[in-house]
């Protein structure tokens, strides 16, 4: 009898330790987006380790004159493309956003209204990405799990808001500076020459020439990358971050 209680004694013993190291393999597999280098949050810029995947991105904040002419360009070169959309511009232009979704898209949270970031408060910048989802969410159906902050401006207080709010906080490593009277030239070399594997490329809608200069910026990259959305690119559970932002299997 004896026997038996001190093997029952030794089974529950056994059960908990399962039960605790379940737990903190779970703990370990918790999506983040954000890691802590150098005393600052650092957000994902770029990916290692990903073959020749790169990701192609849109800001969304002006008008949707070039939309059409973007989906065409990137349906005729197989590129499934994130979008990061203001929630103002979704709410002005609907048809916009749902096409870019219904073409088989990622649409990622840009903010409601672009405003600064890196001065409000986490309470505050919570309400704007809520307040951008649900916009987001009743013209495509879908809540958005990435997000962008206006500018790519962020502090700890930033990056811990897009955390707690669940969201993978998503910076790029290659940018076009497609604004600003940017010439087709200029475009597609900050976009082509500067790019290497595992790099997210950011671009935008409503500019000048953006949307002439992408076939050739896209029949460039295909040549050398396989075109990924952000959240084929990145990784989702048991990563890193180095300084620069580039994320890192464990």
């Amino acid at each position: 009898m004896s026997f038996v209680v001190v093997k029952l004694k030794h089974l529950i013993f056994a059960a908990l330790i399962i039960a605790s190291l379940s737990f903190v393999a779970a703990g370990a597999m918790r999506t983040v987006s954000v890691f802590r280098v150098n005393g600052r949050e650092v957000p994902i810029y770029s990916v290692g380790e990903r073959g020749d995947k790169i990701a192609i991105t849109f800001d969304c904040a002006w008008n949707d004159e070039d939309i059409d002419s973007i989906l065409d360009t990137l349906d005729a070169y197989s590129c499934r493309a994130t979008f990061f959309v203001v929630g103002t511009w979704a709410q002005k232009y609907p048809d916009a956003l749902r096409k870019i979704a219904e073409r088989g898209h990622e649409v990622g949270n840009h903010s409601y209204n672009h405003a600064d970031y890196t001065k409000m408060s986490e309470k505050e910048i919570t309400e704007d990405l809520d307040k951008c989802d649900a916009v987001i969410e009743s013209v495509t159906g879908t809540k958005p799990y990435l997000m962008r902050a206006p500018s790519g401006g962020y502090n700890d207080t930033v990056v811990r808001a897009a955390e707690n709010s669940g969201k993978a906080y998503i910076q790029w490593s290659v940018d076009a500076i497609d604004y600003g009277g940017a010439s087709s030239q200029q475009i597609y070399d900050r976009s082509v020459k500067n790019t290497s594997s595992g790099d997210i490329i950011l671009l935008h809608n409503g500019t000048e020439n953006t949307a002439r200069t992408l076939p050739k910026i896209l029949e460039a990259l295909e040549c050398q990358y396989e075109f990924a959305t952000v959240s084929e690119l990145i990784y989702h559970e048991n990563y890193i971050i180095d300084n620069t932002g580039k994320q890192f299997p464990k």
